[in-house]
């Protein structure tokens, strides 16, 4: 069984955007505090934390500049104790660009998020993936939706 199949009755599958990784690891305000909250509703279980394979990438580049690779390399095994990774292939990059988005990099996003089969894409930026090709929220109204 694929390890993206699972029953709708299982937490939600939730795509996350680097930038509220970013905004947690930067500790950038007003951003924090639902950044936070959303990975930690990752690391307790309360959610299925997924991030596409291409934004780990992009964030091992950005702390190694800012700080280390040892650092990068750290902070990204914290992390993947707790999140998934959405695979980014050519199936992924060909639907990519059939998507009229002005930037390609959150075509890319979108369509990983569609191919794990997540529920929901968490951003900061929801004007950035219109049309949505699921629901697409912002981190303290997804948290809204937890109760």
């Amino acid at each position: 069984m694929s390890i993206w199949k699972r029953n709708m009755a299982d937490k939600p599958r939730v795509m996350l955007d680097l930038n509220l990784i970013l905004d947690v690891l930067q500790e950038r305000e007003p951003f924090y505090e639902a950044s936070a909250a959303l990975l930690a509703a990752a690391e307790t279980g309360h959610i299925e934390g997924v991030v596409a394979a291409h934004s780990v990438t992009t964030l091992f580049y950005l702390i190694q500049k800012g700080q280390s690779s040892a650092s990068a390399r750290a902070t990204i095994t914290n992390l993947l104790q707790f999140l998934k990774i959405a695979s980014v292939d050519q199936a992924t990059i060909e639907q990519a660009l059939n998507l009229d988005y002005r930037d390609f990099e959150d075509a890319v996003q979108m369509m990983a998020a569609v191919q794990c089969r997540a529920d929901y894409l968490v951003t900061r930026n929801v004007k950035d993936y219109q049309p949505g090709l699921l629901p697409i929220l912002q981190p303290v109204d997804f948290l809204g939706t937890l109760g």
